[in-house]
């Protein structure tokens, strides 16, 4: 499979927030994908749940051999290394969290199955933080 052109937002709002997205970054890319752009760190409120924790939130451009579910599988597992332990998909709910990757595009692809959502499209169209992340990336 050819490079795949993908963005990513990843969000933390537990411990140095900036050290764990720069770890889940680097470990984005011992994966063999090749992270070719990141927006600046943009610090914002919770959404859809409550909580004292403020996330530090940034998008990320890479390319990728792997397909949307295989790069998925990979997400979730640098998600479940680094200690997180409730996926929203899972819990059915959003909660204080180490490290958050969400799939926002994967080149034009249009993909909707039980475990994954291409576009994104809360992301790309209903939250303002991500809005302000992606201006640049999509």
């Amino acid at each position: 499979m050819s490079q795949q052109k993908v963005v990513l937002l990843l969000g933390s709002n537990l411990g140095e927030q900036k050290k764990n997205i720069e770890l889940a970054l680097q470990r984005i890319s011992d994966a063999g994908n090749n992270i070719s752009q990141t927006s600046e760190f943009l610090m914002s409120d919770p959404v859809e749940f409550v909580s004292s924790n403020i996330f530090c939130n940034i998008a990320a451009v890479i390319f990728t051999h792997l397909s949307p579910i295989q790069l998925l599988d990979c997400i979730k597992e640098i998600e479940i290394d680094m200690g997180r332990v409730n996926d929203s998909k899972v819990s059915g709910g959003y909660t204080d969290r180490v490290i958050d990757i969400d799939i926002i595009k994967y080149n034009e692809l249009n993909f909707k199955s039980e475990r994954l959502e291409i576009p994104h499209s809360k992301h790309l169209f209903e939250r303002d933080f991500s809005r302000i992340l992606l201006k640049d990336f999509i």
